[in-house]
């Protein structure tokens, strides 16, 4: 949540992002994250809420960002993209010329002392791998619990692991299955290639609940494909977490 340190990163991204720019079909998000020692926690969120006071005191314009706090300590702010170029922290630049450059610098030297490390990535949206049929929304009214599945595959195996992903769709549609979900692809920064798939529900009780209650509507044809897809893949890994509105911030 701090500037660039350097000018070479972004003169990267913007050399590389008409090359790898998307459809708009397909968003795109920048993802932060800041490693936060768990002792410090109180106070990490403590200065963020103290900084996002400022943002709305100012009616700072820039971005918008929703927040995902895992159980492994990490915060993700997610802000939707429209290439690697949108890759910045103009936000905090803009808050720096309204605020002040040293009440700015002084958060982040608070903020800097709760985490060891920080990185940015990107991840791309994949409508056609999604199984949302109500409607595709990062944000389900009421259902701020999340359980992320991350596929790590080969680069060599993409298409097949697409595939894999529409047959796991094709399936939940058939049958009606309640357990939404949404798929993203690691881009630009990601910690090797993978897709991520999000579920959102209630709590983890009523997550367990409709994970139960699907795999016994999808049966045996639902449990082959699920079984291809994670024996497609090179490694995968859990996360729980909760999406915190409290540490959000919406342009107005």
């Amino acid at each position: 949540m701090k500037t660039l340190k350097t000018p070479m990163l972004l003169a990267i991204l913007l050399m590389l992002s008409p090359l790898i720019s998307i459809a708009q079909d397909n968003p795109m998000y920048w993802i932060h994250v800041d490693d936060v020692k768990p002792s410090m926690a109180a106070e990490y969120e403590a200065t963020v809420k103290e900084a996002l006071g400022l943002l709305n005191q100012h009616n700072i314009q820039s971005a918008g960002m929703i927040a995902l706090a895992t159980n492994d300590s990490k915060y993700h702010f997610i802000s939707p993209i429209k290439n690697l170029g949108d890759v910045n922290y103009k936000i905090w630049k803009d808050l720096s010329d309204k605020a002040g450059q040293e009440v700015v610098s002084n958060l982040f030297k608070k903020m800097d002392k709760c985490y060891d490390n920080e990185r940015d990535y990107v991840l791309t949206l994949r409508k056609e791998l999604t199984y949302m049929p109500d409607g595709i929304t990062q944000t389900p009214e009421g259902r701020n619990y999340r359980k992320n599945y991350l596929f790590y595959v080969a680069p060599g195996n993409r298409a097949a692991v697409d595939e894999k992903f529409k047959a796991v769709k094709e399936v939940y549609a058939k049958k009606g299955a309640k357990e939404y979900y949404r798929v993203y692809k690691s881009g630009f920064g990601a910690d090797g290639e993978h897709y991520l798939v999000s579920i959102a529900a209630k709590d983890a009780m009523d997550y367990a609940k409709t994970e139960e209650e699907t795999m016994e509507l999808i049966g045996d044809e639902g449990k082959k494909v699920l079984d291809e897809l994670f024996g497609s893949s090179l490694k995968y890994k859990v996360i729980d977490g909760y999406m915190r509105p409290d540490l959000a911030y919406k342009a107005k």
